[in-house]
């Protein structure tokens, strides 16, 4: 097995433990992005109300207080909506992007070797070759695997999405009643009949359907172009990460007494660290992929609809304000920084697993040879 190779698998195995143990975070997250909530005083061309500020109920803003609260409208089902695709997706995200990010990486080293036997350079890669080389994996990585992110999201903002378009039921119905002076008794049972309906089931099955139906195949590379953009992130992430395990080395190289291996701490730190500068720099972008990711038809209003990303940045800029490009951030932040920190010690764990079972296999066919 190729180093690549073992990077790719170890990245995959970690991401899905990372996954798993922040999914309810990304979910709670995810629904925070796409929640739509006009900026005050603002009205449409009628003069009514935007449909997501009509139906604005008071909800909590805390984190913590809205798992509580998807746990006790949607059971404990509802913070992992979407987890089977979305352990698919990290799988093979991880492994796509780590398998890419080896083979261009050994190809950079190798470059910045041979540099160093014609007299030029110092042999190591340097940080413009390093945010190549993760912008090259993740690109690839945007290109094979968006679709399986439209579906998650699809699916962990679907509770979101039909409570507005029951919102704008019974609104509408609130209206006929006032039209047609509908009898108490009357508008009672309809509203009744309303709140008794079930939700549909919703599985991945009928998120890709739905999807097929809105936009047809082009649907599941939706909100690609920030997507892509944000290869920056990872671009950041790697080059942050790669930087300071190079500077934990050479001081370790310097340092003669003690151990010069990086410890699963240091690495936990260090991944943390190179999320975290990752996930500031490019966090609106995030928002405005999940926007255009959601299902878009809610509540029938042409604010809450995007024809693409730059429309998607003009309509919240216009209808929400710039804090809508930060909605979720403090949630995203502690899931970003777990997950990665996860991902990071539990992939160079296997790695060295790896390369220790490889090596004591070698070791036994020399043995055997002889």
């Amino acid at each position: 097995m190729s180093n690549a190779v073992a990077n790719g698998l170890a990245g995959a195995g970690g991401g899905i433990i990372a996954q798993i143990i922040t999914y309810p975070l990304q979910t709670v997250n995810t629904r925070q992005q796409t929640e739509r909530v006009a900026k005050k005083g603002l009205r449409n061309s009628d003069g009514s109300l935007p449909t997501s500020k009509r139906h604005e109920v008071a909800r909590p803003t805390n984190t913590l207080l809205q798992i509580i609260q998807v746990i006790r409208t949607e059971g404990w089902g509802g913070l992992y909506s979407g987890l089977k695709p979305s352990l698919l997706g990290t799988a093979a995200s991880q492994g796509v992007y780590y398998y890419f990010y080896q083979v261009f990486k050994n190809r950079a080293e190798a470059i910045a070797a041979a540099r160093r036997d014609k007299g030029h350079g110092d042999g190591t890669v340097g940080m413009l070759s390093w945010l190549v080389v993760a912008a090259i994996a993740g690109s690839l990585n945007v290109l094979f695997t968006n679709p399986i992110w439209v579906l998650v999201t699809r699916m962990q903002t679907h509770t979101q999405a039909e409570r507005k378009i029951m919102e704008e039921r019974r609104e509408a119905l609130l209206r006929e009643a006032s039209e047609r002076s509908l009898v108490d008794s009357t508008l009672s049972d309809k509203l009744a009949e309303l709140d008794s309906e079930k939700p549909r089931p919703y599985g991945t099955l009928h998120a890709a359907c739905e999807v097929y139906n809105e936009a047809g195949i082009a649907g599941f590379w939706k909100g690609i172009v920030p997507t892509l953009i944000m290869v920056c992130n990872p671009s950041i992430q790697f080059t942050i990460y790669e930087s300071l395990l190079k500077h934990l080395r050479r001081k370790r190289a310097a340092n003669k007494q003690g151990s010069k291996n990086i410890t699963s701490l240091e690495v936990f730190l260090s991944g943390a660290v190179a999320k975290l500068g990752a996930t500031l720099a490019t966090y609106p972008l995030l928002v405005v992929k999940s926007r255009l990711q959601a299902k878009q038809e809610i509540g029938g209003n042409i604010s809450l609809r995007y024809s693409g990303t730059l429309d998607a940045i003009i309509k919240m800029i216009r209808y929400e304000g710039l804090p809508a490009f930060y909605k979720g951030m403090s949630t995203k932040i502690v899931q970003s920084v777990f997950a990665a920190s996860v991902l990071f010690m539990i992939k160079e764990e296997l790695v060295k697993l790896y390369m220790m079972l490889a090596h004591k296999s070698q070791k036994a066919i020399l043995n055997l040879v002889k």
